[in-house]
């Protein structure tokens, strides 16, 4: 089985040393902290929500497209 990496889309592999690479994500794991520093502790929460809620629209969404699929078509 192969191994998992933490990406599999690696634009700049081969091009910037890992080095660099590995600055590059510490610097924006370093971000988002500090952007979710600067947030009230409920947005996470209701950005979470939100979230499900619009994923649960999409599910909907594609099963009502599926149940159309499967009615037997009419002819006008």
């Amino acid at each position: 089985m192969p191994e998992k990496t933490e990406s599999k889309h690696k634009p700049f592999e081969g091009k910037i040393s890992e080095e660099t690479r590995q600055h590059f994500r510490t610097a924006r794991e370093e971000f988002h902290k500090s952007i979710a520093g600067m947030l009230p502790p409920e947005f996470a929460e209701h950005h979470r929500n939100a979230r499900k809620e619009m994923l649960l629209a999409w599910r909907s969404m594609i099963d009502d497209s599926l149940e159309r699929m499967q009615e037997p078509q009419k002819k006008a």
